[in-house]
């Protein structure tokens, strides 16, 4: 099952700089860096943020206050050197001279091949950079405008080398100031996107698809009307994904998504589609609302991403700090479908830096976050294979706890695990009915992965009243038989 490291590709380069005393692209990462970033069950890396940033976007989110105050939130000290622009605001589909070039990515995809991982980058179909070659090369990829539209919505329009086009938006929140909207439904995008991510396929092993249901036929109608034109029979990512998967059979897309259009996505070709859902409930709600989510089709399961944090969402140890984040991340890292970690959740940063700087502050690691995080990867690793079933706890007449408590099993030909997780602040306790039916006429001993705990079971019992389990405040089990 696919787990992606995700790494910020300016800021990570911009440490190695000053670590090492000297100037580091991708072609110059050191041997050690690399290895240190095999880790358990780890198999796909995700550079973001390679590809050529805009200098007209650049200078327009400078111009943005509400942008360049929370440039000084998330870095006090900031200084203009440090504002590199959106990796969002794709000015070409070229990596960018300042981390190495097209040659750098190519020898850090080797070097990732070399120790048994696949390569990640972005790919932004909605909306390009104002002064990406397209506007001029093949306008008819945009959404237009006219004098008038820019005269009457100086917010929803710009005026670039190419002409007046809307400026890119999805439809609940104002444009994004500094990009250009593309045209789901011309035929010139259409072709120009296939080339652009079968190129993009030369040089890596998957793409993440930013904001990807928004191209969907019923989304982008809705959102643009009449000025997108008339919508094509056939939607855009199934006309897209079939045609560069020709060239590349196993490229992997993963899809930003949200607005419960998962399912649909899945459906149009994507491997894998963000569980936003799932994100909000660990985070914000209860155990009954996780536990309904998991009951979900194990298909669709198998193609969700699971996470507690990205670039985009806040760092998961200032939103749920402690023993709750540890709760959740045995979760997430334990489920059916791809996992998704974000560089510098295990060490326990706190600050989520803009995508447009490129420099972070310095944080205190968070040593006993850290070595938790190196249990909990080791067992998910062993413990993700084969069979997984939910598992319902069962509580008594005097004690409903039992509904605090998550819980499933993995059943491999040579391995059993069964994970529990208290997603509450209370202490909790139930029997949890077990899915294997050779368990009586023997002892059995459970080991918990993550602390070496060992536990000795008689397996009548285990077989007739299930595992009797009790858990304080978001405590967790991750057993061996």
């Amino acid at each position: 099952m696919t787990v992606v490291h995700e790494i910020n590709t300016l800021v990570w380069l911009g440490e190695l700089s000053r670590r090492y005393g000297r100037d580091i692209t991708l072609g110059e990462v050191p041997e050690e860096v690399w290895d240190s970033l095999v880790l358990p069950g780890v198999d796909t890396v995700w550079l973001m943020g390679v590809w050529e940033r805009s200098p007209a976007g650049l200078r327009i989110a400078l111009r943005d206050e509400g942008l360049t105050a929370s440039f000084r939130d998330a870095l006090p000290d900031v200084t203009e050197a440090d504002i590199a622009g959106s990796p969002y605001c794709v000015r070409n589909y070229v990596v960018d001279p300042v981390l190495g070039g097209p040659e750098g990515l190519a020898a850090a995809r080797a070097r990732l091949a070399a120790r048994g991982m696949g390569l990640l980058l972005d790919y932004v179909p909605n909306h390009v950079a104002p002064d990406h070659p397209w506007l001029t090369e093949r306008p008819d990829c945009m959404i237009r405008g006219s004098a008038e539209d820019l005269a009457r919505d100086p917010g929803g329009f710009i005026e670039t080398g190419g002409g007046i086009c809307a400026r890119g938006r999805d439809p609940y929140f104002p444009p994004w100031p500094d990009v250009v909207q593309l045209n789901a439904f011309s035929e010139e995008l259409r072709t120009a996107t296939v080339e652009t991510l079968a190129s993009i396929a030369d040089q890596a092993d998957g793409v993440r698809c930013d904001m990807a249901m928004l191209l969907m036929n019923d989304v982008f109608g809705k959102t643009w009307g009449d000025r997108a034109g008339t919508a094509p029979a056939e939607d855009f990512w199934p006309y897209v994904i079939p045609r560069v998967r020709e060239r590349h059979p196993r490229f992997l897309f993963v899809a930003e998504a949200y607005w419960d259009l998962e399912g649909a996505l899945q459906k149009q070709g994507f491997d894998h589609c963000y569980d936003k859902r799932l994100y909000d409930r660990l985070l914000h709600q209860d155990a009954d609302s996780v536990r309904a989510h998991l009951g979900a089709d194990l298909a669709y399961q198998h193609g969700l991403v699971r996470f507690l944090e990205n670039h985009d969402e806040p760092r998961v140890a200032a939103v749920v700090p402690g023993d709750r984040e540890r709760a959740a991340a045995v979760a997430v890292a334990t489920l059916p479908g791809a996992t998704l970690w974000h560089e510098g959740q295990f060490e326990g940063r706190k600050v989520r830096p803009p995508v447009f700087l490129s420099r972070r502050p310095q944080e205190t690691v968070d040593e006993p976050l850290r070595a938790f995080y190196g249990r909990l990867l080791t067992a998910a690793a062993v413990v993700r294979r084969g069979e997984w079933r939910l598992v319902n706890p069962v509580g008594w007449p005097d004690n409903d706890t039992h509904r605090r408590l998550l819980a499933w099993t993995w059943t491999h030909t040579d391995a059993r695990h069964l994970v529990v997780v208290n997603d509450s602040d209370g202490p909790a306790q139930a029997r949890l009915p077990l899915p294997w039916d050779d368990l009586r006429g023997r002892p059995h001993r459970l080991t918990d992965l993550l602390d070496g705990a060992v536990y000795d079971r008689d397996g009548d019992e285990l077989n007739d009243s299930g595992l009797f389990v009790s858990l304080p405040a978001w405590g967790c089990h991750v057993l061996e038989w």
